[in-house]
């Protein structure tokens, strides 16, 4: 068969090929040796339509070229399209290497690949912190008036205003910026048997913020009568300080006090000691 010339031989290998022919039984037909020969027979000759794998990532290869032509590596290309670094060489290798990113580029790309990172990863942990919060919920579910009255004493501890060895004070003055917060220890005082005409607030907001809005978000939590609001606190503005509580969200804090309470106060003392040291001891 070798003595057969090339351009009959070529011509037996292409009629072969168009009637379906792998290259495997053109070479067995035709006595082909070698995989160079059998490419210069059928050079110019496409492949049938058979041979073709699907060009599922088609769109990924033009997007591989075009992130080569703006200087991406092979390994930040891969990561980019979610392929293999072999599958990029193969599509880029005959684009010229890029030359070197500036900084200035490099921190850019940096910074968009950490926000596109972040914007796909930010639901799913809210979800996780979701799920996790709710669970943590339905081990607690609804309070006792015992629990509530431990909760309150506590919370008080923490946020209230105490009366001191030097300044004997028994009052009930307590402050929080949380809306939660606020209405827990509402509840607290219902709990305790306070009734709510005893009680007066005073918002404590910087002079900058939307007082008006303050005043009226802290009377729509706690659903007081507008006469037991007194006048709001201002708290002067300093410039040289770069406050994080600005905004919509912004509404200060809101101390709840009550009229007649030292009696209140000490059965806070008391309960509050009793929760954290579990006696009767002194704190």
């Amino acid at each position: 068969m070798n003595s057969i010339p090339f351009e009959d031989r070529r011509e037996q290998a292409i009629a072969l090929r168009r009637a379906g022919k792998s290259r495997l039984e053109i070479k067995a037909l035709l006595d082909v040796r070698s995989n160079e020969t059998l490419n210069k027979l059928l050079a110019g000759e496409p492949p049938p339509e058979w041979t073709r794998r699907p060009r599922a990532k088609d769109d990924r290869h033009a997007e591989a070229r075009r992130l080569r032509e703006q200087g991406y590596a092979y390994n930040q290309i891969a990561a980019e399209l979610g392929v293999s670094k072999s599958s990029v060489s193969l599509w880029v290798r005959d684009i010229p290497r890029p030359e070197r990113l500036s900084y200035e580029e490099c921190r850019k790309r940096q910074a968009e690949g950490v926000r596109r990172y972040w914007e796909d990863e930010r639901p799913a942990r809210e979800a996780q912190r979701e799920t996790a919060r709710t669970a943590a919920a339905a081990e607690i579910g609804a309070l006792t008036p015992r629990e509530l009255l431990i909760a309150g004493a506590i919370a008080y501890w923490c946020e209230g205003a105490k009366s001191k060895p030097h300044a004997r004070r028994e009052i009930v003055q307590f402050m929080n910026s949380d809306p939660g917060v606020i209405l827990l220890f509402l509840r607290f005082l219902d709990a305790a048997g306070v009734n709510r005409q005893q009680i007066h607030y005073r918002v404590y907001i910087h002079e900058t913020a939307d007082v008006a809005a303050a005043e009226r978000f802290w009377l729509e939590v706690t659903g007081a009568d507008p006469a037991q609001f007194r006048r709001s606190s201002l708290k002067r503005h300093n410039p040289k300080t770069v406050r994080k509580n600005v905004g919509d969200n912004y509404h200060g804090c809101l101390c709840v006090a009550v009229w007649q309470c030292a009696d209140l106060y000490r059965r806070i003392e008391g309960w509050a000691r009793a929760a954290m040291n579990g006696t009767n001891g002194a704190f």
